[in-house]
């Protein structure tokens, strides 16, 4: 419910939203109708229209993209028609003859000829299309939720909510400002120049829309923005990390519940697929992870060195990857990160969460620990604890009967990327690059979706970054559309990571890597040269940066010599 809250009141703040304002002029140019003739089939339609291309874009991928853009062109069309008619009675009876002879009235009539429910519902399928785009962050992790959950009835029923918001807030416009087009009518008689100042307000914003100012320089420019609102709603109800279990030595462990079904498994790696009831009488670590996630990568060796130490003493590790970017829905790349991360222990795909919601975890990595009867007696979330945590196997696996335990605690000699992370506390937080969570931006709002030139700023505060070229950025990534672009970030941290991946053709992509302005030298990281060079071949972590001494402040900078990457997420260490 909570969630319904939220997206409806996502919804209701998108009319401020600067792309909004070229879309209100269709709406108004109605406002002096019936509301229940015109007003509100209009509002139905954009709605539905609404949810449905919001769809088509999370779960079809860049096909809908394009669909839309065409389905804009036609909007634009219908819209531009709409306008000439409100310029021109004559005009607007000879464009509707064509219509009213064919039954489909999707073009606004002029007064003498009476309304029309159905060419109230097609305006507002038209508006629709173009209301699409003006995405806030509350649309954008619905987006992003519904391209990773799949298609299903609580992505239409959150889709629709926030549509039914965007339509709440246009319906009180729409009768707002039908009454004060009335009162002008009456106290000044000008309803025949108030219809043609609609008409040109119309061909105004068709011509805004047409140029992609809507999503371009009008989200960039204006002073209005609804996405710090937005985040702070979604803070609000983002619930704080469960505590962690505080052990005392000798005591007993508490029951946490039964292990949940691992039905919802996909596919397997590794295995043919387990069960809680095949498992009873093992001890079980369930690892949920994925493996573009640096903390997953860091805690990695430890649950290796677990299922090797422990296998023959009946300890059965489960590694539950649970994905965060669409990419990682893709068995096939799911199955090479196995094999280069040297997972051999069973893995489950949770490509639906259903495992996930079974365990109602939220966190990457999350570690679980089931006794031989089946019921879950600790977890932990995060990196860090190991020796805790290995203990804790330790007693879970005794109390099965096991006996004659090897000693000692796994290795935490580790090198590379799975090496731990610095203890620097000042480090530079995780950052999206997709503007569904992207934060501390700096370089004018971003324009969702479109190609736009996008131009750094001479200076960066402490963990802000910026694009440089031309760039479309979408809810989950930002793809470069011509070679040379760049990504600037003043960050703070003894390693810099980011997640690329090529272009959707899967040609490998070369890039430099600078430094305060300068190759990298000792200072490069595992897939950077010491003259920062690299290539991006497949969609995961790239390790950019490793700093030699310390983790100070210091100015990263990636250029890349050809098109069509694709940039998600920064993580330091």
């Amino acid at each position: 419910m909570l969630v319904l809250i939220l997206a409806y009141l996502g919804g209701v703040l998108t009319i401020l939203s600067p792309c909004i304002l070229p879309v209100l002029p269709f709406v108004f140019a109605r406002s002096d109708k019936p509301f229940m003739r015109n007003g509100l089939p209009m509002l139905l339609g954009m709605a539905i229209t609404f949810a449905g291309v919001a769809t088509l874009a999370a779960l079809g991928g860049g096909w809908a993209v394009h669909a839309n853009q065409y389905g804009r062109i036609v909007a634009l069309v219908v819209l531009a028609f709409l306008g000439l008619t409100l310029l021109s009675t004559h005009l607007a009876e000879w464009i509707t003859r064509p219509f009213v002879a064919l039954g489909n009235r999707l073009s606004q009539r002029s007064a003498g000829d009476g309304d029309s429910i159905w060419s109230a519902a097609g305006l507002g399928v038209a508006t629709g299309l173009l209301w699409a785009p003006c995405a806030g962050p509350i649309l954008g992790l619905l987006l992003t939720g519904a391209a990773l959950n799949g298609a299903s009835v609580q992505t239409t029923l959150l889709l629709l909510t926030y549509a039914g918001g965007a339509a709440t807030s246009l319906g009180l416009a729409l009768l707002i400002g039908g009454k004060v087009f009335a009162l002008m009518k009456r106290s000044l008689g000008a309803g025949e120049w108030v219809r043609r100042a609609l008409g040109v307000l119309v061909l105004c914003g068709v011509a805004a829309i047409a140029l992609g100012l809507d999503t371009g320089l009008l989200t960039r420019v204006s002073l209005a923005s609804t996405g710090g609102i937005e985040q702070r709603l979604i803070n609000a109800v983002r619930p704080p990390p469960a505590p962690q279990p505080v052990l005392k030595a000798g005591a007993p462990l508490p029951m946490e519940g039964v292990m949940p079904s691992l039905a919802g498994a996909t596919q397997w790696l590794n295995s043919p697929p387990l069960t809680s009831e095949s498992l009873r009488g093992k001890v079980v670590l369930v690892d949920f992870w994925t493996y573009s996630c640096i903390n997953c990568i860091r805690s990695l060796p430890y649950v290796r060195g677990w299922a090797d130490k422990y296998r023959d003493h009946g300890l059965v590790v489960i590694g539950v990857h649970a994905p965060e970017f669409a990419f990682e829905k893709d068995p096939a790349n799911v199955a090479k990160a196995v094999r280069d991360l040297g997972v051999n222990y069973p893995v489950a795909l949770d490509n639906d969460y259903a495992i996930w919601k079974g365990f109602n975890n939220q966190y990457w990595p999350a570690h679980y620990f089931i006794d031989a009867q089946g019921r879950i007696r600790n977890h932990h979330f995060g990196e860090g604890d190991y020796q805790e945590s290995e203990d804790v196997i330790r007693q879970l696996l005794t109390a099965a009967g096991q006996k004659n335990l090897p000693g000692g605690y796994v290795s935490d000699n580790h090198h590379g990327v799975e090496a731990a992370a610095s203890n620097d506390p000042t480090r530079s937080p995780e950052t999206y690059v997709g503007y569904a969570r992207a934060q501390n931006f700096l370089g004018g709002k971003v324009a969702h979706d479109d190609a736009w030139d996008y131009h750094a700023p001479n200076a960066l505060g402490a963990d802000q970054w910026s694009l440089d070229g031309r760039w479309s950025v979408h809810a989950e990534n930002a793809q470069l559309a011509q070679a040379g672009g760049s990504i600037v970030y003043r960050f703070r941290g003894r390693d810099l990571h980011l997640v690329l991946g090529p272009a959707s053709n899967g040609k490998p992509i070369r890039f430099r890597v600078t430094i305060d302005g300068k190759p990298p030298g000792a200072d490069h990281g595992m897939d950077t040269d010491v003259d920062g060079n690299g290539t991006i071949t497949a969609q995961r972590l790239y390790q950019l940066v490793r700093q030699a001494n310390g983790s100070g402040e210091r100015l990263f900078q990636i250029t890349f010599l050809d098109p069509g990457v694709q940039a998600y997420a920064f993580t330091f260490g």
